[in-house]
């Protein structure tokens, strides 16, 4: 790689250790928190300059899955995150990941339909009503959380592919 990207050191046998043990998550965590411990250290989104498309990929796709999981679509919105969704359809598509990659373009849709509504600042009432008020995350929502696992193995699989893209090997 010719620019200077932000690579995290992982041990080989650490690596290796989770990619036998096909526990997706410890394999996930293991190149997600890095970047988020690094995120943290700076205080600055502009370390995603520093990023791989990859490694842009995953830490975006941790913020969208640690939100959506919770509250869907409205409160990723609602927390500021949606700057991120922008370029995770392309992203998506690439790593033939279409069915994610259509959710993704549709919460965006529909954020843009329902923009004066989701970028005002509310109290928790309002928020809770935000649900009611725009049903049309909660099909995006569930079909988020139906592709959600399958995703998360194919962002792995990439991973496992690409690890030069994600992180120096020792």
């Amino acid at each position: 790689m010719s620019k200077e990207y932000f690579l995290p050191i992982i041990e080989r046998i650490k690596l290796e250790e989770v990619q036998k043990s096909n526990d997706l998550h410890a394999y996930y965590d293991l190149l997600c928190q890095p970047l988020h411990a690094e995120l943290y250290r700076r205080q600055n989104f502009s370390f995603f300059n520093e990023l791989t498309e990859g490694q842009q990929l995953l830490i975006s796709y941790d913020y969208v899955q640690n939100q959506v999981l919770q509250g869907g679509f409205i409160q990723f919105i609602q927390n500021g995150y949606i700057s991120l969704l922008a370029p995770m359809p392309g992203w998506l598509i690439t790593l033939g990941l279409n069915d994610m990659a259509q959710v993704i373009d549709d919460a965006l849709k529909a954020y843009v339909i329902n923009r004066d509504v989701l970028d005002k600042e509310t109290t928790v009432e309002e928020f809770a009503m935000m649900y009611e008020q725009l049903p049309v995350f909660t099909d995006i929502d569930k079909r988020y959380e139906s592709l959600h696992e399958s995703t998360i193995k194919a962002l792995l699989q990439y991973a496992t592919h690409h690890i030069q893209e994600f992180a120096e090997v020792m």
